[in-house]
């Protein structure tokens, strides 16, 4: 056992013991304390509660001590019903899909990262007229061909009375991109042409096949021909493909419009903790994550735990989404049911089957309006609340298509918990000598830690019980997976 390990066991154990004493002295106190306390023990507080919940040996009695040896991620099952992980996306993303898309047209300079909201239909064919692939010679019929000296057909340069045609025998330069004359039998390379100057004709150095290194008229397409569909994303490529077709401007879906709230009395937003302070790590997160979803995001706004600030907040937003951290379970400064309730907020998630951020929820203000995620304090257990209610949510309001987990192979066990979903970092590795590629999970997956998430390209969805070394397990992609090349380095 390494000194990390011995360390993380300790921690596990002394959770675990607090936690057993904890419910001795609940059961001592009996009935009268309500049922504020009783949902307080049922939901884990945001900021501590994943970690000391997931701790919790599931077969313990109260007053009984500890096991000694208790298995990291046992709870007692939730008074409280929770969502499935998959059911609880699903209702995200039916809420995104609930209303009809807002529809711009955007010039091709700002429509990048944009929804294509109608299909891509070309304007012209493509190419617009036969041209040439290569720069070289147009020559009609069987060779040698005769040309005349001093003559090019070049690209852009409109085309002359005497290169509208071209006669048998003949031949003329042309370069990449030129039109080329009627009745042009093929375009002959440079590096394959042989010309006799004195003569003045030209040759091939190797066999004519007609039509070559032509590109005949709407090779690629015809007009009016489906280039993309409907809810393509506006990539760089797609971008060129639009202006190649003859577009100046796109029918774009408006990105949804996301205002983050961070909550919390202890949290700094610069320099080193102190005095019980913590630096706010969901801050400077939310809003690069959030876009990379496809959304516009406002700078954060430090609340505090305020009631009165928070309700002001949401009824002055005019924001699609917004988005609290913290304060979603049953705490003393946990306002965000409290305010929902005074608001008339309809609730769509109420907590989520799933370790760690189980206090996340969904909610709509009001029939017509924004609709708010509540994520959980801690910055993991916030993490898999994007992926779990905000992700599909912003991909429903932004026309985008809802990540599908896949599968892929797992090196090492992971152990599951006994009742939920558990969301866990992998990295991805390529297989050796003719292994399977897979993936591998991450140390540092505490409900309160980013470590291994900082090192991850996605999430392993590893349902009740774990999954076993050498078996599939479904895969979350992280936003920016493909681009990213990540390496071992500290982290597993």
């Amino acid at each position: 056992m390494t000194g990390d390990d011995a360390e993380e066991l300790a921690v596990e154990q002394a959770l675990a013991l607090v936690g057993g004493r904890n419910q001795a002295r609940d059961r001592a106190d009996g009935p009268m304390r309500g049922r504020a306390d009783d949902q307080a023990r049922g939901r884990a507080d945001d900021r501590t509660g994943d970690q000391a919940g997931d701790q919790m040996p599931h077969n313990q009695n109260p007053g009984e001590p500890a096991d000694p040896h208790p298995t990291p991620y046992a709870t007692p099952s939730p008074p409280a019903p929770a969502l499935p992980w998959d059911r609880a996306r699903t209702v995200a993303a039916r809420a995104g899909r609930g209303g009809p898309l807002a529809v711009v047209r955007l010039p091709l300079d700002r429509a990048l990262g944009h929804v294509l909201a109608e299909p891509l239909a070309a304007l012209t064919d493509l190419p617009s007229f036969d041209t040439s692939a290569m720069d070289g010679w147009a020559v009609a019929g069987p060779g040698p061909w005769t040309y005349e000296e001093g003559v090019s057909l070049l690209a852009g340069v409109a085309e002359s009375p005497t290169a509208a045609r071209l006669p048998d025998g003949t031949a003329v330069r042309i370069a990449t991109g030129a039109r080329t004359p009627a009745d042009t039998t093929a375009v002959i390379r440079s590096e394959h042409a042989h010309v006799d100057e004195a003569r003045g004709l030209l040759s091939t150095r190797r066999p004519l096949v007609t039509g070559q290194d032509i590109r005949p008229r709407g090779q690629e397409c015809r007009s009016g021909d489906q280039l993309v569909p409907a809810g393509t994303v506006v990539t760089p490529a797609v971008l060129g493909l639009a202006a190649a077709a003859g577009y100046d401007a796109l029918p774009a879906v408006s990105r949804p419009r996301v205002d983050v709230l961070v909550l919390g009395d202890e949290l700094l937003a610069a320099g080193l903790p102190h005095d019980g302070l913590i630096r706010d790590a969901l801050g400077p997160m939310l809003g690069p994550w959030l876009r990379a979803l496809g959304a516009e995001v406002s700078g954060p706004r430090r609340l505090g735990d305020d009631s009165e600030a928070l309700r002001e907040a949401l009824t002055s937003s005019d924001a699609d989404v917004i988005i609290t951290t913290g304060g979603t379970a049953s705490g003393p400064v946990d306002h965000v049911h409290p305010v929902l309730a005074a608001l008339g907020a309809e609730l769509l998630v109420d907590g989520v089957a799933v370790r760690p951020g189980h206090p996340m929820l969904l909610a709509r203000l009001s029939p017509d309006g924004p609709h708010l995620v509540g994520l959980p304090g801690n910055p993991l257990a916030a993490v898999s609340g994007l992926l779990t209610l905000a992700e599909p949510l912003l991909a429903g309001l932004a026309g985008r298509p809802v990540q599908d987990a896949y599968r892929a192979l797992v090196h090492a066990d992971v152990p599951g918990h006994p009742h939920d979903t558990r969301l866990v970092p992998v990295v991805h590795r390529a297989g050796r000598a003719g292994g399977r590629d897979h993936v591998a999970p991450l140390r540092y997956n505490g409900p309160a830690m980013l470590r291994g998430i900082a090192a991850a390209d996605g999430l392993a969805v590893v349902p009740a019980g774990g999954v076993r070394s050498g078996t599939e397990v479904e895969i979350l992609d992280l936003p920016w997976a493909p681009a990213t090349p990540w390496t071992e380095g500290c982290f597993t």
